[in-house]
């Protein structure tokens, strides 16, 4: 059973020293993970905390973001309408994550299936706003953003051979943090592109790695709770662990990102996965409230 976490207080002087999220990782990384994290102070711009943040790691549906991004843009131009129906077909379907494979609509609005991946990284709502938007557009569209190390590679696929990409997305923690920050700041295309894009996210159901640190509804998260305000997105795959999000508090806000790769050979390594994400959030929690 997990220990209770003991109380750290603080005065108005003393500052959060993520001393938590240094040894959870830490202790990952000497177990022979690969670990990175980076965390922005949306007020000041301040990237109070790195971890190896410039390495690429593969970070599965984080990069699902990137694909919003450029759907949202179009949304934006007026080069898709919303209500534009989109149909699933086999070609699209793939297992895993979602909702739509398991519904009997088989068309829906473009809008509605960003927001099938938006709140439960839906694969193949994905698929399907790639087979209408193009993977060059995306890349074209991360290029355009200045992101150098991370990208959306493939589609979803429920096996991967050797002519495939060898990972959906990677990404460096230090590009993904400054991208939530432009996103919480509406830099990314335009204002309307960002929160169009922050909305879909603020859906999200998935509230199992850092975000599981700070008590909040995984299914109704959209307003404030406690002084808390999340928005993130998740990225799970076999030995990869990945989130990326916005924190507002009572005292400030951030955006952080943390993404671990590491070897599942058994639950045991999984969930020292998942605690040492959650004890990151911890001091996330405490740096913002």
């Amino acid at each position: 059973m997990q220990q209770a976490r003991a109380p750290r207080h603080r005065s108005e002087r003393t500052e959060p020293s993520f001393a938590g999220a240094f040894h959870a990782l830490g202790e990952l990384a000497y177990g022979g993970a690969q670990v990175s994290a980076s965390v922005i102070d949306l007020d000041s711009d301040e990237r109070v905390l790195s971890i190896d943040d410039r390495i690429v790691l593969p970070t599965a549906s984080v990069g699902k973001i990137l694909l919003l991004i450029e759907v949202s843009a179009r949304l934006s131009d007026q080069a898709a309408p919303a209500l534009e129906v989109l149909d699933k077909t086999s070609k699209d379907l793939v297992g895993d994550s979602g909702l739509w494979r398991h519904l009997h609509a088989k068309s829906l609005p473009l809008a509605d299936v960003a927001t099938l991946v938006g709140a439960t990284s839906d694969n193949l709502a994905t698929n399907v706003l790639l087979r209408e938007v193009g993977l060059e557009s995306v890349r074209a569209r991360t290029e355009q953003l200045g992101l150098l190390r991370t990208a959306l590679l493939d589609l979803v696929r429920d096996s991967r051979g050797p002519d495939d990409a060898p990972q959906l997305s990677v990404g460096s923690t230090a590009e993904l943090a400054w991208l939530f920050a432009a996103l919480a700041r509406g830099q990314v295309v335009d204002a309307l592109t960002s929160s169009r894009v922050l909305g879909w996210l603020s859906l999200n159901t998935d509230l199992s790695m850092v975000a599981s640190a700070f008590g909040v509804d995984p299914l109704s998260h959209r307003g404030v709770d406690h002084g808390l305000q999340l928005v993130n997105k998740t990225g799970t795959d076999a030995g990869v662990r990945s989130e990326v999000g916005i924190l507002r508090g009572p005292r400030r806000g951030i955006a952080y990102s943390v993404s671990v790769q590491f070897s599942d050979r058994s639950i045991a390594s999984r969930l020292r996965v998942l605690d040492a994400l959650r004890a990151v959030g911890f001091d996330l929690l405490e740096y913002v409230h």
